[in-house]
This record gives C-alpha cells, structure tokens and sequence, in this order.
C-alpha cells in the first residue's frame, strides 16, 4: 500500500513537472513576447497561468484521439462516403480545447462576483457555498468534485433544455446539430455566441456555489472528454444498466437524430422540443420525461436541412464563417416573422 502511494507521488510529481515546462516555454516563447509587443504586461501572471489550461487541453485532446479515433476506423456506426465537413469540427475543437474563454470568465468574473456576493450579503441573501453545507467536501476532494460534478449537470440538463425551447437560442444551438456526421470532434461545433454565454453562465453557476478553481478546471476537462465519448462514430455502448448510469453515444446520438433530438416528440408535452437532453448524468431524463431508451438510432441532423417535402432546404453552412453568419440570418428571419405576426417557426421545422 505504502508502495502504491509512493508511485502515485512519483508520477503526480513527474506529470506536475512535464506540464509546467511546458507552460513554462509557451509563455516565455509565444505569449510573453506578445505581451511586450501589445503593452500587455499588466496580464503576464494570468497569461502565464491561463497557459496550464491550454496543456491540459492538449494533453486531453491528445488521450481522446488516441482512443476514440482508432474505436471510430474498426468499428463506426456509420460509413461515409467522404469525411468532408469533419474538418471544420476539429477546428472548432482546437479552438475550443485549447482555447481560454471559460477558464477567462472564471477568473475575471470573480471580482465582479465577489461584489455581488458582497451587495446580496447586506441585503441578507448569501451565495451557496456547497463546502460549507457539507464541510467534509473540503477534506475529501474527489467526493467534492462528485458533488460538484452533480449540481452542474443538473443546470447543464435544463441549460440544454432551454437551447431547444427559445427560438433564437435554437438558431444558435442548430449549429451544432447541424453536422449529419456526428464523430469524436462534434462535440465542440458550436456557435461562438453559444459557447461564450454557456461558459459565462456555468463559471458564475461554479462561484455560485464555490467550486475552487482546480476543481472547475478538472470538471470542465473531464466533462469535455465524456462529451467526446458521446459524440464519437462507434458501435459500442454502456450497455443497458451503463447508460442509464452516465450518458453514452446511444443515448446521444438519439439526441441529434432527425424527428427526435430536437422537435416536437410524439404527441407527449414532456418530450417538447426533443429527447436525451442530459450532460453527462441520463437521470434528469428520467426524473423528467425526457429520455428515450429504446428508440431505433435514425440519421442525425436537423428537419429543416432535408429537402422538400421532408424539409426546407435550409443550408446552415459548409464552413466555419458561414455557419456562425448563417446562424444570425435565421434568427433575424425569426425577428421579422414575429413582428409580421406570423405564427412562430418551431425549432428544427
């Protein structure tokens, strides 16, 4: 036993070590010198420790290619003709990975935060601090990162729900399912404006309830390689019991599917606007009516891509540019109709 943990030092130590250089030369080759140039230095200690962030991105990114990737050529739940497209996700997700946006608003958000803690707190209102409800947490990080994990999924389930049910926040979110070839990299196809509102409310939601900055960052890290998994070409799955334990590619993949993912389900008001909206945890699904187990895998995308009859013909955009434009088309589109009066489009028809 005393071996083990010896061993587990060792390595933490070695992988603390291999990281840090790294971050170390990213700074003082890329970004320190930018710093200099701009009359940016004011920023250098965050810039410097903001660059942890992008190795662990990296590193992250690295470990899912390397095993979902090679699940994706032996055994892919759809063969295509071309993979074309594709490469526009796996821009979007080196933007996204190795990107700063929700480590940023974590950091900058806090002074701000701190100062609304501090207004609410002379008019009685405190923020919910989940380590002090429950001192132990501190004492015992991986049952805190659990609970944490929980209580942001759970906002992550009714975030989801709300992309689907206000129509230009759909228009927004359509950019992501819009992508007929959902694989390991689709995950972070996204509408730019998405993505900032998304990180802008969960960072505030985790200094809501006192999330310590490692933990956010180990939260987002690991939450963004399950959302890989989810996404990824491949027939295996959790298994009965496994995916109504933690969200898997079955599960997901009904999500995206054409007539199911995100339109009016079957008549049943509790399936509005879709199915399987559940982050990583299918448990709000079923706690609320929303998720389906048994239905058959369908093509995924989105109705108003088909062709008539079926749909609209709607092009939602080949690359990255012309899907984030496009996305505002709709939405004025939108913006009009309701001030003609018509009748308001519902998401995906």
């Amino acid at each position: 036993m005393h071996a083990l943990a010896a061993l587990q030092a060792a390595a933490s130590h070695l992988f603390g070590q291999a990281t840090g250089s790294a971050q170390t030369w990213l700074f003082v080759t890329l970004v320190q010198p930018l710093l200099w140039h701009l009359h940016m230095m004011g920023l250098e200690d965050m810039a410097y420790d903001s660059l942890l962030w992008v190795v662990y991105g990296a590193l992250q990114l690295l470990l899912v290619y390397a095993v979902l990737r090679p699940l994706e050529w032996l055994a892919p739940l759809e063969r295509w003709e071309s993979r074309r497209g594709i490469g526009t996700d796996v821009i979007y997700t080196l933007f996204n990975r190795l990107g700063l946006l929700p480590l940023l608003l974590f950091l900058t958000l806090q002074p701000w935060f701190d100062l609304a803690l501090a207004w609410l707190h002379l008019h009685g209102v405190d923020n919910l601090n989940l380590d002090a409800l429950w001192p132990g947490m501190s004492l015992h990080p991986l049952v805190g990162f659990l609970i944490y994990l929980v209580a942001l999924d759970f906002a992550g389930y009714w975030y989801h729900r709300w992309q689907h049910q206000i129509g230009w926040w759909w228009e927004l979110h359509a950019v992501h399912h819009s992508q007929r070839k959902v694989s390991l990299w689709a995950d972070d196809r996204n509408h730019f404006l998405d993505d900032a509102l998304q990180a802008a409310f969960f960072a505030a939601l985790a200094l809501f309830i006192g999330v310590p900055p490692a933990q956010f960052v180990a939260l987002t890290l690991v939450g963004g390689a399950l959302q890989s998994v989810q996404h990824a070409n491949m027939r295996f799955d959790f298994g009965r019991i496994g995916e109504r334990l933690l969200v898997g590619p079955r599960f997901h993949r009904l999500h995206h599917a054409v007539g199911f993912g995100h339109e009016l389900g079957h008549g049943n008001r509790a399936r509005l606007y879709g199915c399987n909206f559940g982050v990583l945890l299918p448990w709000w699904d079923v706690l609320f009516g929303s998720a389906d187990f048994s239905t058959r895998l369908q093509p995924t995308g989105v109705r108003a891509q088909l062709p008539a009859p079926e749909g609209a013909g709607e092009n939602y955009g080949e690359g990255l540019w012309a899907q984030q434009g496009l996305a505002f088309v709709r939405i004025g589109r939108r913006a009009a109709a309701a001030l003609r009066g018509r009748t308001r489009v519902q998401p995906g028809v």
